[in-house]
């Protein structure tokens, strides 16, 4: 992956998993605004162009950080390690269980509309989240430059569980905004 392609490169920050959003978001804003076609009114076409897929790829960089998933997918495509669904071990039985049962008491929530239940097992989940992107950030921290390929293998189930909480509070999320409306 060459710099055009590498979101840390091109929003000039290091290739970590625990970045400062907000920092990173006024870089964005200040890329953007640099590159802002209006500038740019008066030049060439090619320059024009240019300056347009600058912006772009500056524009898909900030969508790639900002997310964790894309994130943390971008960290392991740069140390070599191919994820994606197709790539990725299944969970854990353990994982699974565990998963399900709290699937269980959402949909019984949503059944009931017990919106503060359907909450606080929002809560429970986005504390796993929070701590699955804690050991992502700890395990990215520790790769060493270049990075251990087997040590950010070692990594690749955390990116499956953190699908997993993307999409359970995906649908939390829809279920209060069924209820709000």
């Amino acid at each position: 992956m060459h710099d055009s392609q590498d979101p840390f490169a091109m929003l000039g920050v290091e290739r970590r998993f625990d970045l400062d959003l907000k920092v990173l978001e006024k870089t964005h804003r200040e890329l953007s605004r640099a590159l802002h076609p209006d500038k740019y009114a008066q030049a060439g076409a090619s320059e024009r162009r240019a300056v347009l897929e600058k912006a772009a790829s500056v524009n898909e960089a900030w969508r790639t950080v900002r997310d964790p998933i894309k994130r943390a997918e971008a960290l392991f495509q740069l140390a070599g390690v191919k994820v994606g669904e197709d790539n990725e071990p299944k969970a854990t039985p353990a994982f699974l269980m565990e998963v399900l049962e709290e699937r269980e008491a959402l949909s019984e929530a949503r059944a009931a509309k017990d919106l503060a239940k359907v909450r606080a097992v929002g809560e429970t989940m986005t504390k796993r989240a929070d701590l699955t992107q804690k050991k992502l950030a700890e395990g990215f921290a520790t790769m060493g430059n270049p990075p251990d390929r087997a040590a950010v293998e070692k990594l690749v189930p955390l990116l499956g569980e953190l699908r997993f909480y993307k999409r359970f509070l995906d649908e939390v999320a829809a279920i209060e905004e069924e209820n709000d409306s």
